[in-house]
């Protein structure tokens, strides 16, 4: 079995979720929705595949916290 890192932000009138490691992109009006609706399109991304070509390897997440500068 392997993993794939979804991304799920906040859009202006949806959730939208975010594969990163392979082309999957979709959205929900709720998390739990976004969520299925990313399940689903995984397993229609990789219907026709005989070998699912990710990683071994789990992916490195990180979250940065950015200090905002006014521009001047």
């Amino acid at each position: 079995m392997r993993r794939v890192t979804a991304y799920i932000h906040k859009g202006e009138k949806f959730y939208i979720g975010e594969c990163l490691e392979i082309d999957v992109i979709t959205q929900g009006k709720t998390i739990d929705e976004t969520l299925r609706n990313l399940k689903e399109a995984i397993a229609l991304y990789f219907k026709d595949e005989k070998e699912i070509p990710l990683s071994k390897e789990p992916p490195l997440t990180v979250t940065l916290d950015v200090k905002e500068y006014a521009r001047a």
